[in-house]
């Protein structure tokens, strides 16, 4: 069994020495950091500091950004990948102003019932901006329970053991501490078990050490359909109207290319302009979005 006050004492201490510092971890306002999780959904949070500072000095609230459209808010994600996110985060912003009055609320149902936000980024507005003493399990800090414990990775087992290992009193820097642990030390391969501050409370570092997940191979990015559909915004982000599409893009032929286009208007990204042949060729990104 272990102890958590031994383990929050040590891992919190580790994290005043050797945390790492972020931009987005110099809030405590709620609408900033739930536009930081949003951001680093699937996107190394390094790598978002400048286009966050950029999006909150254009949209600074929730109220701010209800009344952008959704081309602009496609454009300002530039860089970011998966542009879907963009327009949940707009489509979040409308419904904190009509449910909420125009504040992000503290209420875990609540954080979740908000378009684009899960259970993870839910808990982690939560902990960080509100106190609330929730963990937030991503796959990252699912994986340090989970080692620690031992046990089941189900996700409902790994969140009731991460809520009883959570300490009450510093929700927000217990937090950071599991994620910086997670990216730094207990790492999905090669695990640094020898530097871990937590090693003498966990009960899986054997076979951790001796089992470390090793990454499958994984298909080269140019030739996935994610690299395609970012370089099809990438070229609407920099127009102003319809842009045609008659050609192959990289090493995608042109019916690759429809079946992009048909996809990103499916998920809301792009508006087409069939021809009379029924192929979408024309299209542009989104000037209006029906509310969520």
């Amino acid at each position: 069994m272990i102890d958590v006050t031994a383990f929050n004492t040590a891992l919190l201490t580790w994290y005043d020495e050797r945390g790492r510092t972020l931009d987005v971890r110099s809030t405590t306002d709620a609408w900033a950091i739930l536009v930081a999780e949003v951001m680093s959904q699937q996107t190394q949070i390094e790598r978002i500091a400048a286009p966050w500072r950029a999006f909150l000095s254009r949209w600074p609230s929730p109220g701010a950004l209800a009344t952008a459209t959704p081309s602009d808010v496609v454009r300002a994600w530039a860089g970011l990948g998966y542009n879907r996110r963009a327009l949940a985060l707009l489509d979040a912003a409308r419904a904190i102003v009509v449910r909420h009055g125009g504040q992000v609320p503290p209420d875990i149902a609540d954080l979740e019932a908000l378009p684009g936000v899960g259970p993870y980024t839910a808990r982690a507005v939560a902990a960080t901006a509100f106190g609330i003493p929730v963990a937030a399990v991503d796959v990252n800090v699912g994986r340090v329970v989970g080692r620690v414990t031992c046990c089941s990775t189900a996700r409902r087992e790994l969140q009731r053991e991460a809520d009883r290992l959570v300490d009450p009193c510093a929700s927000r820097s217990w937090t950071f501490a599991m994620m910086d642990l997670a990216a730094t030390v207990c790492r999905a391969r090669d695990p640094l078990c020898t530097g871990c501050p937590v090693a003498v409370q966990c009960a899986g570092r054997s076979a951790v050490t001796s089992n470390a997940t090793r990454g499958k191979a994984q298909p080269r990015f140019p030739a996935t359909r994610r690299w395609l559909r970012g370089r099809i915004v990438d070229r609407l982000r920099t127009a102003d109207g319809w842009v045609t599409f008659d050609a192959p893009i990289g090493e995608h032929d042109a019916n690759a290319v429809v079946d992009a286009l048909r996809r990103l208007a499916a998920d809301g990204l792009v508006e087409l302009e069939p021809d009379l042949a029924g192929a979408p060729k024309r299209a542009r990104l989104p000037r209006y979005r029906d509310a969520p």
